[in-house]
């Protein structure tokens, strides 16, 4: 029998704290072990400086607390691991609570005020849309989520996404194991710098270069080892490494600038690559069926080693590189030319594996954005995939609310526009719920059409492009008013609307002109969109504007012993009535 989430998330933390607990447990013992084994080897020592052992008993104390050290090890990785699992849980109980405001990741590197609905409909920041689905480990993920936010997308390919979160959406075990991967290093690796790093064009080196390096390379390693084996005074040796030094020298001199340019290339994009390793290895372990897992999960697949493996192995050659600032390898790296072997490595791995980087990043962006999705989809299971029809632009929903409100004080209205009523104009007073509705639609267009679940009983939309003016303000440093800021927004709608089928959503038109302007000015703008197959909603308080709407709709407000209340339910018709002298007097203010 399925557990509902919440039930679910709470066996789960209980086992994750209790694994955690005898991690912890046996890292204790394991300490106090090696404490004891410290004390024993000081014992034998004293045994054998006083002749009554033997010197080989010795070799048994640093092979035991060796093992002790790598038990101790592996202790310490499963505790971090069940503490990442227990925040993992907490934070999914955490939005069940609706208490998830602020703990997440908010996306804020990716907010736009120039895009046409991200701002108005809370993409982005905390409390926003994004904030509540991204669980992405990888800034390779929280892109491409970001990206199927912003950008609408085909009927079809919404409906591959919805059969993937579908197949996705019971896979507990995989974000749980994702969420407890490695460290978070959302903040190294770049998978766009990375993806161009892997396609540019490799350094070129004379094709005796190499097998020249490793040459000289294993001479000077064979002398080292000479010049402290056969002692330092060993005149011979140390001639023999004078002179490999000079050799190499002058071998090195010239590949001084190429080298110092592989280097430079390759620090930024390719910093801290473990977690990405480790989050392809474990997609490398699933098995999908649905058309677009399976072919994400198949790219992934290269001759000869996977992908995870190829990542990890050019980690390894990062961090040899950054060795360099080791003591040791600062003394003896020139000698074996440590700088200019790790180049020609990493120029080797890009010759092989990097013009498939950007497919890895691509296909792990893809399959994390999906992973997140379905984790939403997981903790909503009464939220629907609206059904998407092609064709003339068109949004229906039954009870539609707001994801990002509480279902306790989350009000739903019903919604439908289509070619035989395409344009609505909903009056109301200020704060009577006219642009959370608008808000209400806006964001759950951009839940189906990244192919989410939606906060509804039932939705059909077609592809849409979406256009929002409700949050337009005005930039003191761009020195644009909002009346500016919003004929400009309005403008870049009636564009948007040029390219295809489009859902505008206009709360308070033109709202910062004279009444005058405000009403031929609205029915141009509307008219403009109309003509261009477009269907949308505007929002107004003021009654003369509600003449444009083929129907009318409107919120009410009452005003009792001075205080104001709304039911936030949508009715048909013109608001016949308005409290906003009544409410100024209730303040205190003269009117």
């Amino acid at each position: 029998m399925r557990l509902m989430p919440r039930q679910e998330y709470e066996e789960r933390l209980a086992r994750a704290k209790e694994s955690s607990r005898r991690a912890d447990d046996r890292h204790r013992r394991l300490a106090g072990f090696r404490l004891l084994v410290a004390l024993g080897a000081a014992l034998l020592g004293w045994a054998v400086y006083s002749g009554n052992l033997s010197i080989w008993v010795l070799l048994f104390a640093p092979i035991v607390f060796v093992v002790l050290v790598w038990l101790q090890s592996r202790a310490a990785g499963e505790r971090r691991f069940a503490e990442r699992a227990i925040a993992h849980y907490e934070r999914g109980i955490g939005r069940l609570d609706d208490r998830w405001m602020g703990q997440g990741e908010t996306g804020e590197r990716f907010r736009d005020a120039a895009h046409p609905y991200s701002d108005d409909l809370d993409l982005f920041g905390i409390g926003s849309l994004f904030e509540l689905l991204s669980t992405a480990r990888t800034r390779a993920g929280e892109r491409q989520l970001a990206q199927w936010l912003l950008s609408p997308t085909s009927g079809a390919e919404v409906l591959l996404r919805q059969q993937a979160i579908e197949e996705l959406r019971d896979r507990i075990d995989l974000r749980e194991e994702l969420a407890a991967l490695g460290e978070d290093f959302r903040t190294g690796v770049h998978p766009a710098e990375l993806a161009e790093w892997g396609v540019a064009p490799c350094v070129e080196f004379a094709s005796r270069a190499q097998p020249i390096a490793l040459i000289l390379s294993l001479l000077a390693a064979v002398l080292i080892v000479g010049y402290f084996a056969t002692g330092v005074a060993n005149a011979g040796v140390r001639v023999a490494l004078i002179c490999t030094g000079a050799v190499e020298a002058l071998f090195a001199l010239p590949l001084r600038g190429r080298v110092a340019g592989i280097v430079a290339a390759v620090e930024a994009p390719a910093h801290d690559l473990d977690l990405l390793s480790q989050v392809l290895a474990r997609f490398e372990r699933e098995h999908f069926q649905s058309a677009k897992l399976a072919a994400l999960r198949s790219s992934l697949d290269v001759a000869g080693k996977p992908a995870s493996k190829r990542i990890a192995d050019l980690q390894r050659l990062i961090d040899l590189l950054h060795s360099r600032d080791n003591l040791l390898v600062r003394m003896f790296g020139p000698l074996v030319l440590w700088t200019t072997q790790i180049a020609f490595a990493i120029e080797r791995w890009r010759a092989v594996s990097g013009s498939h980087v950007g497919q890895w990043v691509l296909a792990i962006g893809e399959l994390e954005a999906l992973s997140a999705l379905a984790g939403y989809a997981y903790e909503h299971p009464k939220d629907p995939f609206p059904e998407v029809v092609e064709g003339s632009a068109r949004i229906s929903a039954e009870q539609l609310g707001h994801p990002l409100l509480p279902d306790a004080v989350c009000v739903r209205n019903d919604v439908d526009l289509f070619s035989d009523l395409n344009f609505v104009v909903i009056s109301g007073s200020n704060m009577s719920g006219k642009s959370t509705y608008l808000r209400t639609i806006g964001v759950n267009a951009v839940l189906a059409l990244a192919g989410a679940p939606v906060r509804a009983r039932a939705m059909v939309i077609s592809p849409l492009r979406i256009g929002a003016s409700i949050r337009v303000s005005d930039s003191l440093q761009g020195g644009t008013s909002r009346f500016y800021a919003e004929i400009t927004r309005l403008r870049d709608i009636v564009r948007l609307a040029e390219e295809g089928p489009t859902l505008f959503l206009l709360d308070e038109l033109l709202n910062g002109t004279n009444s005058h302007d405000r009403g031929i000015g609205a029915a141009g703008v509307v008219r403009g969109l109309l003509d261009r197959g477009a269907v949308g909603i505007v929002t107004t308080h003021d009654l003369a504007l509600t003449s444009l709407g083929e129907a009318n709709q409107h919120f009410e407000d009452e005003l009792k012993g001075g205080e104001i209340s709304f039911d936030y339910r949508i009715r048909p018709g013109v608001v016949q009535k308005s409290n906003a002298l009544e409410l100024m007097r209730a303040i205190g203010l003269e009117v």
